[in-house]
């Protein structure tokens, strides 16, 4: 007989949880759209392309590091493929609605001169979109895992004849991502190109991966 009151005081206290990450998400993002286990809605939670194309070479269940990752698009969709991911950015608050214990928060700013927060840690995918900060780029290379994938996609010089961002800090130079992995890291693909979609833009992007060890 106890043993069927602590069962169903279980299953109550996890039907509780189910409900408040439901009531959570549907507070934070409204009622419009089809959400995923992770509170993703379509948009504007729409992953890169570039990303899509390689999320399936990051195997399932293993560690996944986002950064910069803004609204979550990317950790959503690792989080839905079944990685854990670390997701970092200085501002984490448009990852409220998702509740995943695979899910670990990071909340710094990565430009304030402090030390790489991830030091030594491993990863098998390291994600990067929309975001460039050469310091920390060597330290990006160092978290690929034996066997792991970088995946960096972000706005290159020429992309000031289309709009924001222009300054030159925020622009990859030609070749800059092939000079980032060169003697490390194995190119699977590399593009420097003019896109039209989502919006014209000048766009450098790389899939990268170390030798297993």
């Amino acid at each position: 007989l106890n043993l069927c009151r602590t069962a169903n005081h279980m299953i109550r206290q996890s039907t509780a949880t189910i409900r408040v990450c439901s009531i959570v998400a549907k507070y934070q993002n409204g009622a419009h759209g089809t959400m995923s286990q992770t509170g993703s809605l379509q948009p504007p939670h729409t992953p890169s392309a570039w990303v899509e194309r390689f999320a399936g070479q990051v195997p399932t269940a293993s560690r996944v590091l986002d950064v910069a990752c803004g609204a979550g698009r990317h950790t959503r969709l690792f989080l839905d493929r079944g990685n854990s991911v670390t997701a970092i950015d200085r501002d984490l608050s448009r990852l409220n609605d998702i509740c995943s214990e695979r899910l670990l928060r990071i909340e710094v700013d990565l430009e304030t001169g402090t030390s790489w927060p991830l030091g030594g840690e491993r990863f098998a995918g390291v994600i990067v979109t929309n975001y460039l900060y050469r310091p920390m780029l060597q330290d990006l290379v160092a978290s690929v895992a034996s066997g792991g994938l970088l995946i960096y996609e972000t706005f290159a010089q020429g992309n000031e004849q289309f709009g924001k961002p222009i300054n030159p800090n925020f622009l990859l130079r030609p070749g800059e991502l092939l000079n980032l992995v060169h003697g490390t890291l194995q190119v699977i693909a590399y593009e420097n190109i003019t896109v039209a979609q989502p919006k014209p833009a000048r766009i450098q992007r790389i899939c990268a991966y170390r030798e297993p060890t």
